[in-house]
């Protein structure tokens, strides 16, 4: 059974030859004439995607992006001990990042928009999940390289591992002198690279492609070691921002639950929040009556219970504490918020109506089946709430109490007359005493 199970997973069967997978990323890794022309347009048209914030733009230019072919060719270089391949294909890579780079920083040097959207944030911070990223989408571009059946492996490999946008970002880091995205997107971009060289090498050396020159047992052991200080170099800083990243999420998340828990209270309603999970701090800007200084001290000591020992809450009243906001727009807001309280307090009032009426309709119905019957003691309708996969509805429940009512005849004929009486068939009617 395991053996079978097993079997779905065999490759080797599936592989390429060598020589063909050899020539083929080696043709890749070159940089010239039609392939730096198509990196240019891609970097131009990832650029233009970053600076509108459009992803599809963005997705496109990752897609036509030849990056991929020179970072396979530095880790085939050393995984078959090919030394002058592995040193054309850094060649080729240092100049399609110079190219692109450059090209970049040209044009957020001259648009005219400048201003940070989320895909352009998205890469400044690298974590360890973005070194997965590469490394699961490095072995499987090279899998798909190393194999007859490549199917839409490769593009799929330039979106996951996104090569393209971090190169666009750190130039324009340098062009709007914010030197933090640059450090970032570098960093990122680093990743990428090292990582899909180092997905290549490993596989390669698994498939036990034959070596073009002579093993030198000293080089090879020189090889390894450097293989594995950069990347442990790499690997490090990226833990340490995936660990930062996961507090900052657990923070925001705590937080959102806190203020969702103190939207308002008597007379005091939420006007504005403010979360910092970079400082760890809370700012609740509150409208209507002020807060006490006892409610303020209970606030703060409940942080500790949605596991924000070493946050700080502040707490502002009025609303010249909302911030960067025109006068017309923080009318707007507490407008809004005024609206929104209002339409709770019309629904309080239905419901209280409503309850009013069902005890007058009760009253009343009593009154008139008491002329045919009697020893009817009292009646109570409450809705019912009944509900199912579907959909959920309310049907009345009468619940009618006498004194002696036995035949089931005179049950049945008070059943079906508040039927009509109420114009519900669905009515349910129970009867004690």
């Amino acid at each position: 059974m395991l053996n079978r199970i097993l079997e779905y997973f065999r490759f080797l069967d599936e592989k390429e030859e060598p020589e063909i997978v050899i020539e083929r990323i080696s043709k890749d890794s070159v940089f010239k004439g039609t392939n730096l022309w198509v990196l240019v347009f891609a970097v131009f048209i990832a650029s233009l995607g970053l600076n509108i914030n459009s992803t599809a733009v963005i997705i496109g230019a990752m897609l036509i992006s030849p990056l991929m072919g020179p970072i396979m060719g530095i880790g085939l270089g050393v995984a078959i001990n090919d030394l002058p391949l592995a040193k054309e294909a850094v060649k080729n890579f240092s100049l399609a990042v110079i190219v692109g780079f450059t090209t970049s920083f040209i044009y957020f040097t001259i648009t005219p928009l400048n201003d940070a959207y989320s895909e352009l944030l998205a890469r400044t911070s690298p974590t360890i999940y973005d070194v997965l990223i590469a490394l699961f989408g490095g072995l499987a571009g090279i899998v798909a390289n190393s194999s007859k059946q490549k199917g839409n492996v490769i593009p799929g490999v330039a979106i996951a591992t996104a090569l393209m946008p971090p190169l666009c970002t750190a130039g324009y880091g340098l062009a709007t002198g914010q030197f933090s995205f640059f450090f970032g997107a570098i960093y990122l971009f680093t990743i990428n690279t090292i990582f899909i060289a180092l997905a290549t090498f490993i596989t390669l050396k698994f498939l036990k492609y034959p070596l073009r020159h002579l093993n030198d047992p000293k080089a090879d052991k020189r090889s390894l070691r450097i293989i594995y200080s950069v990347t442990l170099l790499t690997i490090i800083p990226s833990i340490y921002f995936g660990y930062e990243m996961i507090q900052q999420n657990r923070f925001s998340r705590n937080a959102n639950l806190f203020v969702n828990s103190h939207v308002s209270s008597e007379g005091t309603y939420l006007l504005n929040k403010n979360i910092d999970p970079l400082k760890k701090s809370i700012t609740l800007i509150y409208g209507g009556r002020d807060l006490t200084e006892f409610q303020i001290n209970t606030m703060k000591d409940q942080l500790e219970l949605y596991g924000l020992k070493n946050a700080s809450l502040n707490i502002k009243q009025g609303i010249s504490f909302l911030p960067d906001k025109k006068e017309t727009d923080r009318i707007t807001q507490l407008t809004k918020l005024l609206t929104e309280k209002e339409q709770v307090v019309r629904n309080q009032y239905r419901i209280i109506d409503s309850l009013a009426s069902i005890k007058s309709q009760a009253t009343q119905i009593l009154d008139e089946m008491r002329i045919n019957y009697p020893e009817i003691v009292s009646i109570s309708i409450k809705p019912l709430v009944v509900s199912s996969d579907s959909l959920s509805r309310n049907i009345p429940l009468v619940l009618v109490q006498t004194a002696n009512l036995s035949a089931s005849s005179k049950r049945n004929k008070i059943e079906e007359w508040l039927k009509i009486r109420l114009n519900n068939p669905k009515l349910i009617v129970k009867q004690f005493r």
